[in-house]
């Protein structure tokens, strides 16, 4: 479930942005339905159970917080440039044209899965 806030957030992103955010939303709502969705630290925080997955739209497109990397579906491997710090992938528009579906798939299970 989405709350108002994130609709908010998510409504004033640019274009591009929204974009670039939506289809990472959309991939962990169709991965986990049951997600909570809140703002943390002002931006979208997804939840199941006591796992969680914070995404934010920058200047550079998205960046993703808290994905584990020992379980991030081979993400890492496969695009260690993306890899930012402990915990953190950033996702530039370029970049995001050349990762799957799938790819986002397994980078959101790894975090939320139990």
């Amino acid at each position: 479930m989405t709350n108002e806030a994130v609709q908010a957030y998510i409504q004033a992103l640019e274009p591009a942005r929204r974009a670039l955010f939506g289809r990472l939303h959309a991939i962990v709502l169709e991965t986990h339905p049951e997600t909570e969705v809140t703002l943390a630290y002002n931006m979208p925080a997804y939840r199941v159970g006591s796992r969680r997955l914070s995404v934010g739209a920058w200047k550079h497109g998205i960046s993703v917080y808290g994905f584990r990397k020992d379980n991030d579906g081979g993400f890492v491997a496969r695009h260690p440039n993306l890899a930012s710090g402990r915990g953190t992938i950033r996702i530039g528009f370029r970049d995001a044209e050349r990762i799957s579906d799938d790819e986002l798939r397994g980078l959101v299970g790894g975090a939320l899965d139990p």
